[in-house]
């Protein structure tokens, strides 16, 4: 009996240990591992850990201030943090906080940059390089080799442009030394908040793939002008593709040729092309652009119309046709 008692109490005891260290671990992760905010931060002069992490946790910075204090102690850094005002991404895990405050390096520099709607990746290493957030070598081979763990890039099979489209168009800010893989993974992670479960089980609904419905988003993201326009576009592609016709869209000649013209010669919708939407039916092989989520939405809830054609007037705005001959007649009106 005596012998059975002491197994059940040391297994209990395990339990108890394998949870505390499963708490403790947890408790210094980071608070938003895939989509941090910068936030500022001061610490007092002769603030001790206990101090310092209530402060953190108070700034939503860590999960738990006496698992800091824990952290500082074990690691012997409980005297050795600075006073000063810091700049701390609520990315950062306790042992990269921990760092900072300890070096007492004072505010980082960050730098926002906004990625517009519609931009290819091309254009987005431009931008970044520009700013001086990173080198284009490294740009372009974190491309090629798109090794990034995220669910969406998984299936995709082809070769060149796996990111394409997938670098989520917005405004982000980020400390001036970080790298570029950080840099493409905040972009990652951003698409990945935005297309929620919501949009993954409407895209089943659809019998489509995520890559599909980025593919026609970007399509819209290039033909719409006007945002009233963008779900009947929208519809006029996804009618298109049920009646087997070619989508035919100047924005994926446009993406072949690297150049955004205004007006295509005809010899321009000759270029052969996996991309070229006037000699091959269904979507193109991936994303042309990086769409927003407007044009997200308008790929997975289109407006329920019989439009098959459209082109666009100088002002922006499309004029829609149900039919060839409606087509060429709205043409010679307005043209």
């Amino acid at each position: 009996m005596h012998k059975k008692l002491t197994i059940f109490f040391s297994f209990i005891l395990i339990v108890i240990v394998a949870g505390s260290m499963y708490y403790y671990n947890l408790s210094l992760k980071p608070v938003k591992a895939e989509e941090g905010n910068i936030i500022t931060v001061t610490i007092p002069s002769g603030a001790n850990s206990n101090k310092i992490g209530a402060i953190l946790e108070e700034k939503h910075l860590i999960r738990n201030k006496t698992m800091f204090k824990l952290y500082s102690k074990i690691n012997g850094l409980d005297s050795k943090y600075k006073a000063g005002t810091y700049d701390i991404s609520s990315s950062m895990d306790v042992k990269a906080i921990s760092e900072i405050l300890r070096n007492g390096k004072g505010f980082a520099e960050t730098v926002k940059f906004t990625i517009p709607e519609g931009y290819e990746v091309r254009m987005i290493i431009d931008r970044l390089v520009e700013l001086g957030l990173g080198e284009r070598e490294k740009y372009e081979d974190l491309m090629k080799k798109a090794d990034f763990d995220y669910s969406f890039i998984k299936p995709i099979k082809r070769e060149e442009g796996k990111l394409e489209g997938y670098l989520f168009p917005d405004t982000y800010e980020v400390y001036k030394g970080s790298d570029e893989k950080e840099i493409i993974k905040k972009m990652l992670s951003r698409f990945d908040t935005i297309f929620n479960d919501e949009y993954k089980k409407r895209a089943e609904e659809l019998k489509m793939s995520i890559d599909e419905v980025i593919t026609l988003a970007s399509i819209i993201e290039r033909e719409a002008k006007l945002e009233k326009d963008r779900k009947i576009i929208s519809s006029v592609f996804h009618n298109r593709l049920k009646n087997k016709m070619l989508l035919q869209s100047c924005a994926t000649i446009q993406y072949i040729l690297k150049e955004r013209k205004e007006v295509l010669l005809y010899k321009d919708l000759e270029v052969k092309s996996p991309y070229n939407t006037y000699k091959n039916p269904g979507l193109p092989p991936g994303p042309i652009a990086s769409p927003g989520l407007k044009s997200i939405e308008a790929a997975l809830y289109p407006d329920d119309t019989d439009y098959l054609y459209f082109f666009a007037l100088n002002d922006g705005s499309h004029v829609f046709s149900k039919t060839f001959k409606e087509h060429i007649q709205a043409q010679n009106k307005y043209k």
